[in-house]
């Protein structure tokens, strides 16, 4: 399981009037978003998104929700509320319309687009509901109603739930910049005036909760961009997110001012900001854009490139580049752009793309160095900024860490919001509004479940323990012909080992012991193969762990003669 609560017991039936809200990702991690609001045997789902896997997930290609607590309710599932397009909010929506297809899905313009060019890949055709800010949409029992907020990308949203047994406010994730690239604000007036109205439960954006100050504007970044540009001799290649719509338009107009040409590289960016360009959010400059296969035609300084990969993804652009396995060859004088922020737990694989492109000799310029990116969340000044605003009677924090969420909680009881009314809960765990006041009611099932190639469901902790194994350690296999009539080695031991230093020849010292483990285990009257496959593992584990330092997976065959 993600995160285990043995403690807590499952939930017991939500009292009559009351609202229940239980987060099935997104808290304890940043990624796989997923809220479930019910009331009065009816379910709304906010977000559903995925995780993308780290180095403890070896083979793994995606992390969805666990759906496995509604899937007997799906019929009670009146839409699924998408707050904005990235993937750690949309992603997974494709595996849960597999479950039941019919399920509409809110969402604005954009988001909207983005989820239907996934669904399409995925052969679903969804029913969908596109909104607007201020906009109010009646799902079974809840009046839903959505506000605009700013983020770094265009056309996200905040959703406020109203319920008979209480009213809801889920920022989604914002950011309150002043000067925004597109214009579009965060619709301040319109959470007072819902704090007018009374919000029993503030669900926020914890994910730079630790970060004083206010989250510095898009605007700002421009200078260090023009500056990459001017200094560049040869290529630039620009990596962010494939759904970053604001970077991409800032690179365009860099590249529009100093004459360069752009090529987009890699299946979701040129589907991506095809959608964005075809909707308006993206205004692409005459004659600036132009196909990779015209690159050969174009000289080095006058070539731009947009890619995926900005966080180290081991088959992205970028991640294949740095590792000479792209028909694009960085080179000496090339330059490398890294627009984005890292995610947690994507340092190691961000920094090894780094230092390969480097070791090929290009310039990296990324936010260590620069000021490239800013991120597309609220620092804690603006987090107090609303809380002051809204007045919450109650405050949920969602989407980060745990040292974030307890971060936001610290800011919230600072406003003023009394320490019992802010809850603290992590994936799983379901929170009850009863008549104002909220508690943690229980927890249901959440593990991960891990996308690996076809399979969705199948691969399990014990599979990913194999493999980290296998990666880390090596393995030996161990194969002994024995006749179970007599208790007499016929043949072996044979010992192959992989992944270690130290030559085959090493284990024969082992093998004299693995025959005598044999030998006493048949006079004992063992016979069963999975018995002598126990005795042999058991023996050479020990050996190898005192020997070698090493704890290998051990695969030992015994063949009955």
């Amino acid at each position: 399981m993600s995160h285990p609560h043995p403690d807590l017991d499952l939930p017991k039936p939500l009292a009559k009037g009351g609202v229940r809200v239980t987060p099935l990702g997104g808290l304890g991690e940043v990624g796989r978003n997923m809220t479930v609001v019910e009331h009065d045997g009816q379910l709304l789902v906010i977000d559903c998104g995925v995780l993308f896997p780290d180095d403890h997930h070896p083979g793994i290609d995606l992390i969805l929700p666990d759906f496995s607590s509604i899937e007997d309710r799906l019929d009670d599932v009146q839409a699924i509320v998408l707050t904005h397009g990235h993937e750690d909010h949309i992603g997974a929506v494709p595996y849960l319309l597999r479950l039941k297809p019919d399920i509409p899905v809110v969402g604005s313009q954009l988001t909207l687009a983005l989820i239907e060019a996934k669904l399409k890949e995925h052969r679903i055709t969804p029913y969908t509901l596109g909104v607007k800010e201020g906009g109010r949409e009646r799902l079974g029992v809840f009046d839903c109603e959505f506000v605009a907020v700013n983020h770094s990308i265009p056309d996200a949203l905040a959703v406020c739930v109203r319920t008979p047994g209480g009213t809801l406010l889920h920022t989604g994730d914002f950011k309150m910049d002043q000067l925004p690239l597109d214009g579009r604000l965060t619709d301040l007036r319109a959470f007072a005036q819902l704090g007018e109205e009374g919000v029993d439960l503030f669900l926020t954006d914890s994910t730079n909760a630790e970060v004083p100050g206010f989250t510095t504007p898009e605007r700002e970044i421009g200078p260090a961009i023009d500056k990459v540009f001017r200094d560049a001799q040869r290529r630039i290649i620009v990596a962010c997110f494939s759904s970053h719509v604001h970077r991409v338009q800032q690179v365009l107009d860099a590249a529009a001012t100093s004459g360069r040409k752009v090529a987009m590289i890699g299946r979701s960016m040129v589907r991506n900001m095809g959608i964005a360009a075809d909707l308006g959010y993206l205004h692409v400059p005459d004659d600036v854009l132009v196909d990779i296969k015209q690159l050969n035609d174009l000289p080095d300084h006058k070539v731009v490139l947009v890619c995926t990969g900005s966080q180290g993804e081991p088959m992205a652009a970028l991640s294949r580049m740095a590792n000479r396995d792209h028909r694009i060859e960085v080179g000496e004088g090339d330059t490398v752009l890294l627009a984005s922020s890292l995610i947690p737990g994507n340092e190691n694989a961000v920094y090894r793309v780094i230092n390969g492109l480097m070791r090929l000799g290009a310039t990296v310029v990324h936010k260590g160095n620069a000021r490239v990116h800013v991120s597309g969340h609220a620092s804690a000044g603006e987090l107090l900024y609303v809380y002051n605003i809204v007045k919450p009677r109650n405050v949920m924090p969602v989407h980060g860490e745990w040292r974030h969420l307890v971060a936001n909680a610290e800011l919230a009881k600072r406003t003023g919001v009394h320490p019992r009314g802010v809850v603290l809960a992590e994936d799983g765990v379901a929170v009850d509004l009863v008549d104002g006041k909220v508690r943690i009611a229980g927890a249901v099932e959440c593990g991960y479940v891990y996308v690996d190639g076809s399979s969705v469901g199948e691969a399990d902790e014990t599979l990913l323990k194999d493999r980290r194994i296998l990666r880390d350690e090596g393995f030996v296999n161990v194969v002994v012909v024995v006749d179970t009539s007599s208790g007499r080695i016929v043949a072996g031991p044979e010992i192959t080992a992989r992944g270690f230093v130290e030559d085959d020849v090493v284990f024969d010292e082992i093998k004299p012991r693995i025959e005598k483990a044999l030998t006493d285990a048949t006079a004992q009257g063992v016979t069963d193969p999975y018995q002598l496959q126990q005795v042999i593992r058991r023996t050479i584990g020990t050996w190898v762990g005192r020997k070698i330092k090493r704890r290998p997976m051990i695969i030992p065959t015994v063949i009955e003669a």
